[in-house]
């Protein structure tokens, strides 16, 4: 019976403690259009690795299971190449399925400019490109996106031979600040090493 309620009384705080973070959690949603430019001129994605894997059914010829690309893209306010630069993603995308057009992608989007300039946004998932929509993992962040969690809806916004552009709506979460300012003890800080 102690043991049940040593349990019950940890599981209350335990959620009263995810109730308190996620209280001064903000929510920060943005749309950028990603410019995945494969072809000459001003190619920013290139063939590492070829695939060693069976040519896959459901791609154009000359695509295996496997092959894998880096990209460095431009991130835009709108689908115009000419729109004003938000940022940059970086990251590579692999042919991970034999059967279907599914890429494995990691990215890490650079902000630019504004009130999120150096931040970065991490994305990983699965892009499946039979599907009309995208879902993509927020798996973390630096900068204002700290400890992000979230999604990327991604859809392909145009589509030509060499490039596609995609639109991007980030939904991210960033955890609250719940510590609180030390007091001025009057104390010095031990100051830390730098290496």
């Amino acid at each position: 019976m102690a043991r049940h309620r040593l349990l019950l009384a940890a599981a209350v705080v335990l959620a009263l403690a995810a109730a308190s973070i996620a209280d001064d959690a903000r929510e920060i949603l943005l749309r950028m259009y990603m410019h995945n430019v494969f072809a000459p001129p001003g190619q920013r994605a290139v063939l590492i690795v070829k695939g060693a894997g069976p040519m896959n059914p459901s791609m154009p010829p000359e695509h295996y299971f496997g092959e894998t690309y880096a990209f460095d893209d431009s991130l835009t306010q709108n689908r115009s190449s000419s729109s004003k630069q938000v940022g940059r993603a970086e990251g590579t995308a692999m042919l991970s399925s034999m059967r279907h057009p599914v890429y494995l992608v990691n990215m890490v989007m650079l902000l630019t400019g504004g009130q999120y300039d150096g931040s970065t946004i991490v994305v990983e998932g699965r892009h499946d490109a039979s599907k009309k929509e995208r879902e993509l993992a927020v798996v973390g962040g630096t900068g204002e996106f700290r400890l992000a969690s979230g999604y990327v809806n991604c859809t392909t916004a145009r589509e030509e031979k060499k490039f596609t552009v995609y639109e991007l709506n980030v939904n991210a979460t960033i955890p609250g600040d719940d510590s609180e300012e030390e007091p001025d003890t009057g104390r010095r800080r031990r100051r830390i090493p730098r290496f």
